[in-house]
């Protein structure tokens, strides 16, 4: 352990160094550092690998169930065992601190679980038999954290932690990501000042030039890994750094505070994996990666949904399929998390320049056709650009560009099947496994768009739609937990097994996954609501020493297709078709320290 820790040291130091380059700031709190590293760092075994096709992800906030006589948590951990023990690997659960808005994001205490949730012994006891995500909340602070009331008082710790501004400053270069002013205004022991809030008046940014800040927020992310969380998504990490005559986003700083988050959650656990949360176009959203994939091990594939909802809107993959094909090779320590819904909106902005604006247009007006919401951003000139829809993810599969139809189940399978399948880990937003209707009432009651999508569930209520045969709740939750159940026994399916993108013509999405061992399954799908046949290339067809062509079986349905048979799939029917040669390679343990 001295060995490699004398390394890292060195490593520190000269990351450290290119965020502050004035070496006596950067000393003073080195020392520091070091110290509180070798107060957490964990002598533990860890995995040769850090996923394999068994990685599935469950993202819900900690309090989308309740049941009466006990903790949110709680009633969480018993729907988990219940429900989900054998689909499920990691449980992401959103902000679960005392918070003061934004469903959590504004957090008042890193270090507490809000009690109407529950407690830390709750979440461990998830852990049990789930790994865990959870949020840090590493930009802004509530308006009612400690730091930020000591501030307005001028006293510490807090007076040196956030960032004033004149108001007369020129701000025009700064990328904003919310309609809310940049700056607001606040009555202090000093007197008014203006303080730099990026998302609302009640998240007030902090100030990491100041190394103290990064220090305090490395404590909580040691905090986070001992007691057991395996998976840390830094939120909003793009709007880390600020410096006025530039856009504020995506800053060398902020690219190198991600890469020493990295190398220190690795110090403190081999197994901790770090995910950006980057909600920008798809360039900008892989350079999360870095250059040397010594940055991100994961980052979400944002292109994905809204290039799925257009897909199967306009019955053509065209689209989908030229973005698919540019997704780059990772190495083994970076991969993608694929998914279709989460507790946001669907982001049109990673869509930009992949999707013509008149046919963006023509999927908001469908949306709203299926009840749903768009939020847009102005533009210099005045004028309005969607930004993003806010719809469950079962009624944005209500239909097509011709209208709603009776297809939204196997459209929305079809879109399941095909993001599982793809490249990286699949993660399901617990509204979508449950095929959760638009929460109008949510919307009226909090008045806010993005309350559509994230429904409380009583777990009677829960637990009777899943049960009843005859809902269509019944059918997407088997069938979804059975086609998770296979994947999870594919190793070609592994988040980091090759993947080639087919060219199948407009009316299918086909795709092949191969493995190391030899195994190898191709994901065809049909996008559109009629029938449609597909003559597969002789080439996918292993032959025997004979020279004999084996035939190739669908893992989802059961049948065999052979050289000689066209494939004729149902409407948005999907198969996934299986050869294998060689020996699934089991992963090992080995000892990191």
């Amino acid at each position: 352990m001295g060995t490699l820790y004398e390394a890292a040291r060195k490593r520190i130091r000269k990351l450290i160094l290119e965020i502050y380059p004035e070496a006596h700031i950067a000393t003073a709190y080195l020392e520091k550092l070091y110290q509180l590293i070798e107060k957490h760092m964990q002598d533990v075994a860890c995995s040769l690998s850090k996923w394999d096709q068994t990685d599935t992800v469950l993202i819900t906030y900690g309090g989308s169930i309740s049941r009466k006589g006990e903790k949110p948590l709680q009633t969480l951990n018993a729907f988990l065992n219940k429900e989900l023990r054998d689909e499920i690997r990691c449980v992401h659960i959103l902000p679960f601190f005392p918070y003061s808005s934004d469903d959590g994001f504004s957090v008042i205490d890193r270090l507490q679980v809000d009690p109407e949730l529950g407690s830390w012994k709750d979440l461990h006891n998830i852990r049990q038999d789930f790994d865990l995500m959870a949020d840090l909340v590493i930009n802004p602070v509530s308006s009612r954290h400690q730091w930020f009331q000591n501030y307005l008082r001028d006293l510490s710790p807090g007076k040196d932690l956030f960032i004033e501004k004149d108001p007369a400053t020129d701000f025009s270069m700064v990328t904003r990501p919310r309609s809310t002013p940049l700056l607001t205004q606040f009555q202090t022991s000093k007197g008014e000042r203006h303080v730099w809030t990026t998302f609302s008046s009640d998240q007030i940014d902090l100030d990491f030039s100041n190394p103290r800040v990064l220090y305090e927020m490395l404590r909580d992310l040691f905090f986070y890994i001992n007691q057991g969380i395996r998976i840390i998504r830094l939120d909003a990490i793009a709007y880390l750094w600020k410096e006025v005559g530039t856009t504020c986003i995506h800053l060398p700083q902020t690219h190198r505070l991600v890469k020493l988050i990295r190398e220190l959650a690795e110090l403190i656990n081999p197994d901790t994996v770090i995910l950006t949360e980057t909600n920008v176009p798809e360039g900008e959203n892989l350079s999360y990666f870095g250059p040397n994939y010594d940055e991100a091990h994961m980052i979400y594939q944002f292109p994905l949904p809204p290039l799925m909802l257009h897909a199967l809107h306009t019955q053509d993959a065209g689209k989908l399929a030229r973005w698919a094909r540019s997704i780059p090779e990772t190495d083994e320590e970076a991969t993608f998390l694929n998914f279709t819904a989460s507790h946001d909106g669907i982001s049109l902005r990673p869509a930009e320049g992949i999707i013509p604006e008149e046919e963006l247009h023509q999927m908001v007006e469908q949306i709203r056709g299926f009840g749903g919401y768009v939020s847009t951003r102005s533009n210099p000139d005045g004028s309005q650009t969607p930004c993003e829809i806010h719809i469950t993810w079962f009624d944005a599969m209500k239909g097509t560009g011709k209208g709603a139809d009776n297809l939204q189940k196997e459209r929305f399978l079809c879109s399941q099947t095909i993001m599982m399948a793809m490249k990286g880990i699949p993660a399901f937003y617990i509204h979508s496994l449950t095929a959760t209707e638009n929460d109008h009432e949510g919307v009226a009651d909090t008045g806010k768009l993005r309350s559509i999508n994230r429904k409380k569930w009583r777990w009677e209520d829960l637990e009777k739609r899943l049960n009843e045969e005859h809902h269509p709740a019944h059918h997407i939750f088997r069938e979804m937990k059975r086609l998770i159940r296979i994947r999870t026994e594919q190793p070609a399916f592994h988040p980091n097994a090759g993947q080639t993108i087919m060219d199948a013509g407009a009316s299918f999405f086909a795709f092949q996954r191969n493995h190391e061992s030899g195994d190898t399954i191709w994901c065809i799908s049909n996008v559109t609501d009629q029938p449609r046949q597909l003559d597969l290339p002789p080439s996918i067809f292993a032959e025997s020493a004979s020279g004999d062509a084996h035939p190739l079986k669908d893992l989802i349905g059961g049948g065999q297709h052979r050289p000689d048979h066209t494939l004729r799939l149902w409407p948005y029917q999907t198969v996934w078709l299986k050869k294998s040669s060689g020996q699934q390679k089991k992963p090992g343990q080995d000892a990191c320290r």
